[in-house]
């Protein structure tokens, strides 16, 4: 069974790159410079962002349904980056230093299942949710902090 993990599509955040902090704060919005690695893992490219690059902290809306687990949190994108990673069969590098929450949900945006995760087991446990026929997307979220981290599909 084939999987593909996206990263979120950069040019729904461009009107955000390169505004001052005062500008950014009318979005509700924080840009910071990184200081350590990993530490600040960036939802487009699905890495933590290299040290001396900006980050901005904003409020995405991960999963707008109006089912009762619509879902909006804070997450940091890598200012300036527009592609998304798309990964097919592979976990990308923000997942590896993370505990993550898995949840599996259907065709009604509910969630079937969740399983707290490490790095060791994340392909396996992806693998199990997409054996049952009711899955339609899982979504990850770092389990410390309760991010958003990628929305995983079938492939």
């Amino acid at each position: 069974m084939s999987f593909i993990i996206s990263g979120l599509d950069g040019n729904n955040f461009q009107h955000l790159y390169g505004l001052s902090d005062n500008e950014l704060k009318v979005y509700g919005a924080v840009r910071f410079t990184v200081d350590k690695r990993p530490s600040y893992p960036d939802r487009i490219t699905l890495t933590d962002i290299p040290v001396g690059e900006h980050a901005i902290l904003l409020n995405h809306t991960y999963l707008d349904s109006r089912s009762p687990y619509r879902g909006m949190h804070a997450i940091f994108i890598w200012e300036g980056k527009i592609e998304p990673t798309v990964l097919i069969d592979e976990i990308p590098e923000v997942m590896h230093n993370r505990i993550l929450s898995l949840r599996a949900f259907d065709e009604n945006d509910m969630m079937i299942e969740g399983v707290i995760s490490s790095s060791e087991d994340i392909k396996k446990t992806i693998l199990d949710f997409l054996q049952l026929p009711e899955v339609k997307f899982i979504l990850a979220h770092n389990a410390k902090q309760g991010c958003f981290s990628c929305r995983i599909t079938r492939g």
